[in-house]
Protein backbone atom coordinates (compact mmCIF):
# COMPACT_ATOMS: atom_id res chain seq x y z
CA UNK A 1 0.00 0.00 0.00
CA UNK A 2 1.25 3.49 -0.89
CA UNK A 3 2.65 5.52 2.00
CA UNK A 4 0.48 8.63 1.91
CA UNK A 5 2.28 10.53 4.66
CA UNK A 6 4.65 12.42 2.32
CA UNK A 7 1.73 13.50 0.14
CA UNK A 8 -0.29 14.60 3.17
CA UNK A 9 2.64 16.56 4.60
CA UNK A 10 2.82 18.76 1.52
CA UNK A 11 -0.91 18.99 0.84
CA UNK A 12 -2.29 22.53 1.30
CA UNK A 13 -5.02 22.30 3.93
CA UNK A 14 -7.65 24.23 5.84
CA UNK A 15 -8.76 23.39 9.37
CA UNK A 16 -12.13 24.33 10.80
CA UNK A 17 -12.32 22.68 14.22
CA UNK A 18 -9.27 23.35 16.35
CA UNK A 19 -9.15 24.96 19.76
CA UNK A 20 -6.89 27.82 20.76
CA UNK A 21 -5.66 26.62 24.15
CA UNK A 22 -6.03 22.99 23.11
CA UNK A 23 -3.47 23.57 20.35
CA UNK A 24 -0.69 24.59 22.73
CA UNK A 25 2.31 22.35 22.09
CA UNK A 26 4.03 20.63 25.03
CA UNK A 27 6.86 23.17 24.70
CA UNK A 28 4.46 26.09 25.02
CA UNK A 29 2.41 24.48 27.80
CA UNK A 30 5.61 23.80 29.74
CA UNK A 31 6.77 27.39 29.21
CA UNK A 32 3.44 28.76 30.42
CA UNK A 33 3.49 26.39 33.41
CA UNK A 34 6.96 27.64 34.31
CA UNK A 35 5.68 31.22 34.18
CA UNK A 36 2.89 30.30 36.60
CA UNK A 37 4.39 27.84 39.14
CA UNK A 38 1.24 27.69 41.26
CA UNK A 39 -0.34 25.51 38.54
CA UNK A 40 -0.51 21.71 38.81
CA UNK A 41 0.37 21.37 35.11
CA UNK A 42 3.81 19.74 34.65
CA UNK A 43 6.67 21.95 33.47
CA UNK A 44 8.42 18.97 31.87
CA UNK A 45 7.23 18.47 28.26
CA UNK A 46 7.74 14.70 28.56
CA UNK A 47 5.57 14.51 31.68
CA UNK A 48 2.76 16.17 29.76
CA UNK A 49 2.19 12.95 27.77
CA UNK A 50 0.97 11.24 30.95
CA UNK A 51 -0.91 14.33 32.06
CA UNK A 52 -2.77 14.35 28.73
CA UNK A 53 -4.07 10.78 29.13
CA UNK A 54 -7.81 10.99 29.74
CA UNK A 55 -10.10 8.55 31.50
CA UNK A 56 -13.29 10.06 30.03
CA UNK A 57 -14.71 13.29 28.65
CA UNK A 58 -15.19 14.83 32.11
CA UNK A 59 -11.51 14.20 32.90
CA UNK A 60 -10.52 15.76 29.58
CA UNK A 61 -12.47 18.92 30.48
CA UNK A 62 -10.76 19.04 33.88
CA UNK A 63 -7.29 18.81 32.32
CA UNK A 64 -8.21 21.24 29.55
CA UNK A 65 -9.32 23.87 32.05
CA UNK A 66 -6.07 23.49 34.00
CA UNK A 67 -4.21 24.47 30.82
CA UNK A 68 -6.64 27.33 30.19
CA UNK A 69 -5.64 28.62 33.63
CA UNK A 70 -2.06 29.04 32.40
CA UNK A 71 -3.10 31.80 30.00
CA UNK A 72 -3.23 34.76 32.35
CA UNK A 73 -1.77 37.79 30.57
CA UNK A 74 -2.04 39.37 27.11
CA UNK A 75 1.55 38.29 26.54
CA UNK A 76 0.55 34.67 27.24
CA UNK A 77 -2.32 35.02 24.75
CA UNK A 78 -0.10 36.46 22.03
CA UNK A 79 2.61 33.82 22.53
CA UNK A 80 0.12 30.96 22.42
CA UNK A 81 -1.69 32.26 19.34
CA UNK A 82 1.39 32.86 17.23
CA UNK A 83 3.00 29.55 18.21
CA UNK A 84 -0.19 27.69 17.24
CA UNK A 85 0.07 29.34 13.82
CA UNK A 86 3.72 28.32 13.59
CA UNK A 87 2.78 24.68 14.15
CA UNK A 88 0.08 25.03 11.49
CA UNK A 89 2.54 26.44 8.98
CA UNK A 90 4.77 23.38 9.44
CA UNK A 91 1.82 21.24 8.30
CA UNK A 92 1.03 23.37 5.25
CA UNK A 93 -2.21 24.58 6.79
CA UNK A 94 -3.08 27.65 4.74
CA UNK A 95 -6.23 28.68 6.58
CA UNK A 96 -7.68 27.90 10.00
CA UNK A 97 -10.71 28.92 12.00
CA UNK A 98 -9.41 28.80 15.53
CA UNK A 99 -11.99 28.33 18.30
CA UNK A 100 -11.29 30.78 21.10
CA UNK A 101 -13.08 30.98 24.46
CA UNK A 102 -12.60 34.61 25.50
CA UNK A 103 -14.73 34.20 28.64
CA UNK A 104 -12.08 31.86 30.07
CA UNK A 105 -9.51 34.65 29.80
CA UNK A 106 -11.55 37.71 30.72
CA UNK A 107 -12.92 36.05 33.86
CA UNK A 108 -9.33 35.36 34.91
CA UNK A 109 -8.58 39.06 34.80
CA UNK A 110 -7.20 39.66 31.31
CA UNK A 111 -8.46 43.00 30.05
CA UNK A 112 -10.90 42.32 27.23
CA UNK A 113 -9.47 44.95 24.87
CA UNK A 114 -5.93 43.74 25.54
CA UNK A 115 -7.09 40.19 24.81
CA UNK A 116 -8.54 41.24 21.44
CA UNK A 117 -5.38 43.19 20.61
CA UNK A 118 -3.20 40.18 21.45
CA UNK A 119 -5.03 37.72 19.19
CA UNK A 120 -5.25 40.25 16.37
CA UNK A 121 -1.54 41.08 16.60
CA UNK A 122 -0.75 37.37 16.40
CA UNK A 123 -3.19 36.90 13.49
CA UNK A 124 -1.60 39.65 11.41
CA UNK A 125 1.91 38.40 12.19
CA UNK A 126 0.94 34.81 11.30
CA UNK A 127 -0.31 35.88 7.88
CA UNK A 128 2.68 38.12 7.16
CA UNK A 129 5.46 35.95 8.57
CA UNK A 130 4.08 32.42 8.21
CA UNK A 131 1.55 32.59 5.37
CA UNK A 132 -1.20 31.22 7.62
CA UNK A 133 -4.59 32.93 7.46
CA UNK A 134 -6.33 32.79 10.84
CA UNK A 135 -9.95 33.53 11.61
CA UNK A 136 -11.71 33.26 14.95
CA UNK A 137 -14.73 31.41 16.31
CA UNK A 138 -15.70 32.74 19.76
CA UNK A 139 -17.35 29.93 21.67
CA UNK A 140 -19.41 29.70 24.81
CA UNK A 141 -18.00 27.30 27.43
CA UNK A 142 -21.28 25.49 28.02
CA UNK A 143 -20.35 24.26 31.47
CA UNK A 144 -20.14 27.91 32.67
CA UNK A 145 -23.80 28.53 31.93
CA UNK A 146 -25.74 31.55 30.72
CA UNK A 147 -23.41 34.06 32.38
CA UNK A 148 -20.68 32.85 30.03
CA UNK A 149 -23.10 32.94 27.09
CA UNK A 150 -24.03 36.55 27.82
CA UNK A 151 -20.39 37.60 28.17
CA UNK A 152 -19.28 35.75 25.03
CA UNK A 153 -22.06 37.28 22.97
CA UNK A 154 -21.20 40.76 24.27
CA UNK A 155 -17.51 40.34 23.48
CA UNK A 156 -18.29 38.95 20.03
CA UNK A 157 -20.79 41.62 19.04
CA UNK A 158 -19.60 44.74 20.86
CA UNK A 159 -15.83 44.23 20.68
CA UNK A 160 -15.79 42.20 17.48
CA UNK A 161 -12.19 41.80 16.30
CA UNK A 162 -11.52 41.91 12.58
CA UNK A 163 -10.74 38.19 12.35
CA UNK A 164 -13.96 36.98 14.00
CA UNK A 165 -16.23 35.02 11.64
CA UNK A 166 -18.31 32.65 13.78
CA UNK A 167 -19.96 31.89 17.10
CA UNK A 168 -19.82 28.50 18.79
CA UNK A 169 -20.66 26.41 21.83
CA UNK A 170 -18.25 23.94 23.41
CA UNK A 171 -17.71 22.03 26.63
CA UNK A 172 -19.83 19.13 27.93
CA UNK A 173 -23.08 18.27 26.17
CA UNK A 174 -24.60 16.10 28.90
CA UNK A 175 -26.67 18.34 31.16
CA UNK A 176 -26.08 21.37 28.92
CA UNK A 177 -29.05 21.53 26.53
CA UNK A 178 -28.47 23.51 23.34
CA UNK A 179 -31.80 25.42 23.15
CA UNK A 180 -31.04 27.55 26.24
CA UNK A 181 -28.36 29.34 24.21
CA UNK A 182 -30.72 30.41 21.43
CA UNK A 183 -30.93 34.12 22.40
CA UNK A 184 -27.16 34.45 22.31
CA UNK A 185 -26.81 32.74 18.95
CA UNK A 186 -29.64 34.90 17.62
CA UNK A 187 -27.70 37.99 18.67
CA UNK A 188 -24.49 36.76 17.08
CA UNK A 189 -26.20 35.74 13.85
CA UNK A 190 -27.92 39.14 13.65
CA UNK A 191 -24.46 40.71 13.86
CA UNK A 192 -23.33 38.68 10.85
CA UNK A 193 -21.54 35.81 12.56
CA UNK A 194 -21.91 32.18 11.48
CA UNK A 195 -23.29 29.51 13.84
CA UNK A 196 -20.98 26.54 14.53
CA UNK A 197 -21.90 24.78 17.80
CA UNK A 198 -20.56 21.46 19.02
CA UNK A 199 -23.30 18.81 19.06
CA UNK A 200 -23.76 15.06 19.04
CA UNK A 201 -20.30 14.16 20.29
CA UNK A 202 -21.18 12.59 23.64
CA UNK A 203 -24.97 12.71 23.27
CA UNK A 204 -27.38 11.45 20.63
CA UNK A 205 -28.62 12.89 17.34
CA UNK A 206 -31.32 14.86 19.13
CA UNK A 207 -28.58 17.28 20.24
CA UNK A 208 -27.63 17.84 16.61
CA UNK A 209 -31.26 18.54 15.77
CA UNK A 210 -31.35 21.07 18.63
CA UNK A 211 -28.26 22.76 17.24
CA UNK A 212 -29.85 22.96 13.80
CA UNK A 213 -33.28 24.16 14.88
CA UNK A 214 -32.57 26.31 17.96
CA UNK A 215 -29.09 27.59 17.11
CA UNK A 216 -29.40 27.63 13.30
CA UNK A 217 -26.09 25.76 12.94
CA UNK A 218 -24.30 26.12 9.59
CA UNK A 219 -21.73 23.50 10.54
CA UNK A 220 -21.71 20.97 13.36
CA UNK A 221 -18.74 20.40 15.64
CA UNK A 222 -18.22 16.62 15.74
CA UNK A 223 -21.77 15.37 15.11
CA UNK A 224 -20.51 11.86 15.78
CA UNK A 225 -23.90 10.44 16.70
CA UNK A 226 -25.60 11.74 13.54
CA UNK A 227 -25.27 8.32 11.92
CA UNK A 228 -27.84 6.97 14.39
CA UNK A 229 -30.58 8.97 12.63
CA UNK A 230 -30.97 8.40 8.87
CA UNK A 231 -33.30 11.38 8.58
CA UNK A 232 -30.68 13.62 10.16
CA UNK A 233 -27.99 12.34 7.79
CA UNK A 234 -30.26 13.04 4.84
CA UNK A 235 -30.94 16.55 6.12
CA UNK A 236 -27.23 17.29 6.57
CA UNK A 237 -26.44 15.98 3.11
CA UNK A 238 -29.27 17.83 1.39
CA UNK A 239 -28.40 21.18 2.95
CA UNK A 240 -24.60 20.75 2.72
CA UNK A 241 -24.24 21.28 6.46
CA UNK A 242 -20.72 20.08 7.13
CA UNK A 243 -19.62 17.92 10.02
CA UNK A 244 -16.30 18.85 11.62
CA UNK A 245 -14.96 15.35 12.25
CA UNK A 246 -12.05 14.79 14.66
CA UNK A 247 -11.31 11.03 14.73
CA UNK A 248 -8.44 10.83 17.22
CA UNK A 249 -10.18 13.25 19.58
CA UNK A 250 -13.27 11.04 19.60
CA UNK A 251 -11.17 8.06 20.69
CA UNK A 252 -9.19 10.04 23.30
CA UNK A 253 -12.33 11.37 24.98
CA UNK A 254 -14.05 7.96 24.71
CA UNK A 255 -16.82 9.42 22.55
CA UNK A 256 -16.05 6.50 20.20
CA UNK A 257 -14.74 3.25 21.68
CA UNK A 258 -12.35 2.19 18.91
CA UNK A 259 -11.09 3.71 15.69
CA UNK A 260 -12.51 0.93 13.55
CA UNK A 261 -15.95 1.81 14.99
CA UNK A 262 -15.72 5.47 13.99
CA UNK A 263 -18.79 6.52 11.96
CA UNK A 264 -16.82 8.59 9.42
CA UNK A 265 -17.41 6.07 6.63
CA UNK A 266 -21.16 6.07 7.25
CA UNK A 267 -21.22 9.88 7.11
CA UNK A 268 -19.45 9.91 3.75
CA UNK A 269 -21.63 7.09 2.38
CA UNK A 270 -24.70 9.17 3.23
CA UNK A 271 -23.38 12.06 1.17
CA UNK A 272 -22.63 14.33 4.12
CA UNK A 273 -19.98 17.01 3.62
CA UNK A 274 -17.26 16.02 6.08
CA UNK A 275 -14.14 17.90 7.06
CA UNK A 276 -11.18 16.46 8.94
CA UNK A 277 -9.81 18.29 11.96
CA UNK A 278 -7.50 17.83 14.95
CA UNK A 279 -9.56 19.49 17.76
CA UNK A 280 -6.92 19.72 20.56
CA UNK A 281 -3.95 18.16 18.78
CA UNK A 282 -1.09 18.09 21.33
CA UNK A 283 -3.48 16.94 24.06
CA UNK A 284 -4.51 14.01 21.87
CA UNK A 285 -1.02 13.25 20.54
CA UNK A 286 -1.97 14.12 17.00
CA UNK A 287 -1.94 16.87 14.37
CA UNK A 288 -3.89 17.57 11.21
CA UNK A 289 -1.50 15.58 9.02
CA UNK A 290 -2.05 12.53 11.21
CA UNK A 291 -5.83 13.02 11.09
CA UNK A 292 -5.70 12.95 7.30
CA UNK A 293 -3.74 9.70 7.46
CA UNK A 294 -6.36 8.26 9.83
CA UNK A 295 -9.14 9.35 7.49
CA UNK A 296 -7.33 7.79 4.53
CA UNK A 297 -7.26 4.44 6.36
CA UNK A 298 -10.89 4.63 7.47
CA UNK A 299 -12.15 5.64 4.02
CA UNK A 300 -9.66 3.79 1.80
CA UNK A 301 -8.51 6.99 0.10
CA UNK A 302 -5.69 7.60 -2.37
CA UNK A 303 -4.03 10.94 -3.11
CA UNK A 304 -6.94 12.23 -5.18
CA UNK A 305 -9.40 11.26 -2.44
CA UNK A 306 -7.33 13.10 0.15
CA UNK A 307 -7.23 16.16 -2.08
CA UNK A 308 -11.03 16.07 -2.29
CA UNK A 309 -11.19 15.83 1.50
CA UNK A 310 -8.96 18.90 1.75
CA UNK A 311 -11.28 20.64 -0.70
CA UNK A 312 -14.24 19.90 1.57
CA UNK A 313 -12.71 22.02 4.33
CA UNK A 314 -12.14 24.88 1.92
CA UNK A 315 -15.74 24.65 0.70
CA UNK A 316 -17.17 24.55 4.23
CA UNK A 317 -14.99 27.39 5.49
CA UNK A 318 -16.02 31.01 5.97
CA UNK A 319 -13.12 32.31 3.95
CA UNK A 320 -14.00 34.82 1.24
CA UNK A 321 -14.62 33.44 -2.30
CA UNK A 322 -11.28 34.66 -3.66
CA UNK A 323 -9.43 33.04 -0.78
CA UNK A 324 -11.31 29.78 -1.26
CA UNK A 325 -10.50 29.76 -4.96
CA UNK A 326 -6.83 30.39 -4.27
CA UNK A 327 -6.45 27.50 -1.81
CA UNK A 328 -8.55 25.16 -3.97
CA UNK A 329 -6.24 25.95 -6.90
CA UNK A 330 -3.20 25.22 -4.69
CA UNK A 331 -4.65 21.84 -3.73
CA UNK A 332 -5.35 20.94 -7.36
CA UNK A 333 -1.94 22.11 -8.59
CA UNK A 334 -0.10 20.26 -5.82
CA UNK A 335 -2.04 17.04 -6.42
CA UNK A 336 -1.59 17.17 -10.19
CA UNK A 337 2.15 17.69 -9.87
CA UNK A 338 2.43 14.90 -7.29
CA UNK A 339 0.64 12.38 -9.46
CA UNK A 340 2.91 13.21 -12.40
CA UNK A 341 6.00 12.04 -10.48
Amino acid sequence: MTDLHPFIAGLPKAELHVHHVGSASPRIVAELAARHPDSKVPTDPEALADYFTFTDFAHFIEVYLSVVDLVRTPEDVRLLTFEVARDMARQNIRYAELTITPFSSTRRGIDEKAFMAAIEDARLAAETELGVILRWCFDIPGEAGLEAAEETARLAVDLRPEGLVSFGLGGPEIGVPRPQFKPYFDRAIAAGLHSVPHAGETTGPETVWDALTALRAERIGHGTSSTRDPRLLAHLAEHRIALEVCPTSNIATRAVARLDEHPLKEMVAAGVLVTINSDDPPMFGTDLNNEYAVAARLLGLDERGLAELAGNAVEASFLDPAGKARIAAEIESYTTEWLRR
